[in-house]
């Protein structure tokens, strides 16, 4: 049990998963660009996340409040998705090519279930 643990992400918990993936880079790299675009994105969410700070210090509606955090939301999952999009075609895709696709789909399948 303790081998198959350590050679398919299938057994790890969230804790281990992460761990596991902090010492791994894309199979493919990303461009400039694709980095840029998240960048961007992220910073956008981090003005958002700013926003919401001063509503509350300003204290706000709280309806007003939900309705920015909802928008926060959303935006963190179309990056997400995003970089679902691409680990999917490119990091995934390249484990099947390569025979070892079945470790990576059920590493993908367990960070979707994370994700909501």
């Amino acid at each position: 049990m303790e081998e198959h643990k350590k050679s398919c992400t299938c057994a790890m918990d969230s804790t281990e998963l992460a761990t596991e993936s902090q010492n791994r880079s894309p199979a493919v790299p990303r461009t400039l660009e694709e980095k840029r675009k998240i960048m961007n994105r992220l910073k956008r969410v981090e003005g958002q996340v700013r926003g919401i700070e001063k509503m509350v210090d300003d204290d706000r509606y709280c309806v007003d409040i939900l309705i920015q955090l909802s928008a926060v939301h959303a935006a963190l999952d179309k990056i997400g998705f995003s970089i679902l999009e691409r680990h999917t075609k490119s990091c995934v895709a390249k484990a099947i090519e390569e025979g070892h696709g079945e470790e990576q789909i059920n590493e993908l399948l367990k960070v979707v279930k994370q994700l909501k």
